[in-house]
């Protein structure tokens, strides 16, 4: 979470959501269950690759994990 704000740029960015429909949502109907697992290990290794190279280290190791919680969840599923 940003300080000194209420936005939480990792768990719920409000650029990711119109309306009532967050983007995570769309892309796992569109794609199917084997396409969205995939989707999920790849922005997983995104985040970790460019981490230490971006400039907002905690924030892109912090997107990487929502990432694999959420393909823990799917696979779980």
């Amino acid at each position: 979470m940003e300080l000194g704000s209420m936005t939480d740029l990792v768990n719920h960015p409000p650029h990711y959501k119109h309306g009532d429909i967050e983007c995570i949502h769309a892309i796992k109907a569109a794609l199917g269950d084997d396409g969205f697992a995939a989707y999920c290990k790849g922005n997983v290794i995104k985040y970790l690759w460019r981490a230490e190279h971006k400039g907002n280290t905690d924030q892109d190791y912090g997107k990487a994990d929502w990432y694999m919680r959420r393909l823990l969840l799917h696979v779980e599923q």
